[in-house]
């Protein structure tokens, strides 16, 4: 999941994208950038996070009323410079950036056709792809050329761009798998993946970005256009249980209070005695809380995060990952010491994170430990632009939840149901609307090459 964010027609656009891409970190740990101009466009990424690279001389630096941002993860072995976005290009038409929150599950074969052509890539981001695509249409103007390449594309794209003639774009894929929204600050209009950074900058949210919408966002206001005909909608289940921040409002829905119904619905599907309910913070948060009204068990802080500490599932490195699940948690022995305890997660995934977090607690004196996920089992990898490991990795694909259990060595496990899960974020009756193949393995997109190897090679190249 990365973070994008757009801001057209303010004097200090760069330091508002600035502020914008703060309020969107936790979409992205690993790289951050800026281009702003009007009309000479400037950039400035680097590796790190958004408060780090970003200093009082290095935004003056890139002045101008135009800016877009981005915040980026990837997979390992994609996680460098050259593919720190945004990107900066110039083509027949003058100079465009491109920010991409998303994965294009046919950027192999495109970008092997466009090879053969004679094109020249200097990334191994899937979003390059799409630049490439416009540098060779035929269409008169910027707008038409993206369309042209959009529909030339197949998966998921959210992306913001920003060109020299202080034009600020915005585009979904037509089944909507990733968030964008547009809002207003004073004169200036936005567009961002989540609402919380419209918050910060004290912006009014004005609505979503449609599936398959372009947004076109000038000094005369705002320009929609079609990519083609509307897609059924396939929004990502996933932002609701795990990357969207709670404040945020996605897909028109309070992300917070969508992960207190999961809580409830897993109360009422798998409740069991015990002397405490605690989450697994920050994201486990909301639903722990809503399990806790439901049971009539009381809710406790019984794990503390370290906020100095990354998101251990987005950590680029397993050996990271797994070292920083020591670093971001310690459990409060006032707490559970003597107690049963109900630990409520958003998702268990490999199982290795869920595994230390019962021995934390069985150290810390807990009598019994009852993990509680508010989401269904995760048995396959997702390509649409989340960083779920391949099948043979996820431990729900060859375990049952008994298996599982043993595993992570707790007193019982239980998952919400897949109907739970829609009927919390308010899915409709028949399920669509969503895109959950991550728990079920029904891709609504076509993933091309069956070969799993080949998929990850394609997944590995994302943004």
């Amino acid at each position: 999941m990365c973070g994008i964010f757009g801001i057209q027609g303010h004097d200090e656009a760069a330091n508002i994208a600035y502020l914008g891409l703060h309020a969107l970190q936790h979409r992205g740990q690993e790289s951050a950038g800026v281009v702003a101009g009007d009309p000479s466009l400037r950039r400035h990424v680097e590796m790190g996070l958004v408060s780090d690279i970003f200093t009082r001389e290095t935004l003056a630096k890139l002045p101008g009323r135009a800016a877009i941002g981005h915040v980026r993860y990837s997979t390992a072995g994609s996680s460098e410079l050259r593919n720190a976005q945004p990107f900066l290009f110039d083509y027949a038409l003058g100079g465009v950036a491109i920010a991409h929150n998303g994965n294009l599950v046919n950027a192999t074969s495109v970008k092997i056709r466009l090879e053969n052509r004679g094109s020249i890539f200097q990334t191994s981001s899937d979003t390059e792809v799409i630049v490439h695509l416009m540098a060779e249409a035929r269409e008169a103007d910027c707008v038409s050329r993206l369309i042209s390449a959009l529909r030339q594309v197949e998966g998921a794209y959210s992306l913001v761009l920003l060109t020299d003639d202080n034009k600020l774009i915005g585009a979904r894929d037509p089944n909507g798998f990733r968030p964008l929204v547009i809002g207003r600050v004073k004169d200036a209009y936005v567009l961002s993946s989540e609402t919380s950074s419209f918050d910060l900058i004290e912006a009014e949210f004005i609505r979503d970005v449609e599936p398959g919408e372009v947004v076109v966002i000038e000094k005369g206001g705002i320009t929609s256009h079609r990519i083609m005909p509307a897609a059924a909608e396939r929004f990502c289940v996933f932002e609701h249980v795990y990357f969207a921040r709670p404040d945020s409002l996605v897909n028109g829905k309070s992300v917070y209070r969508a992960r207190e119904k999961m809580g409830i619905r897993l109360a009422q599907e798998s409740k069991i005695d015990a002397d405490v309910v605690i989450p697994v913070p920050d994201s486990g948060v909301p639903s722990a809380i809503g399990f806790a009204k439901e049971a009539g068990i009381p809710f406790e802080m019984g794990l503390i995060r370290s906020h100095y500490v990354g998101r251990t599932f987005i950590e680029p490195q397993d050996s990271i990952r797994h070292f920083g699940v020591r670093l971001k948690l310690s459990p409060v022995r006032s707490i559970v010491d003597g107690k049963k305890v109900i630990v409520v997660d958003d998702s268990l995934v490999r199982g290795t994170t869920s595994r230390k977090i019962v021995k934390m607690l069985r150290g810390a004196g807990a009598k019994e430990v009852h993990m509680r996920i508010s989401a269904p089992p995760t048995t396959h990898p997702c390509f649409y632009g989340i960083d779920t490991p391949t099948r043979s990795e996820l431990v729900a694909a060859s375990h049952t939840v008994e298996e599982i259990a043993r595993y992570i060595t707790c007193d019982s496990l239980a998952y919400l149901s897949h109907d739970g899960l829609m009927a919390s974020v308010g899915a409709k009756a028949d399920g669509t609307g969503y895109c959950s193949a991550c728990f079920t393995g029904v891709y609504p997109v076509a993933l091309g090459a069956p070969d799993e190897a080949a998929l990850v090679r394609l997944r590995r190249s994302k943004v």
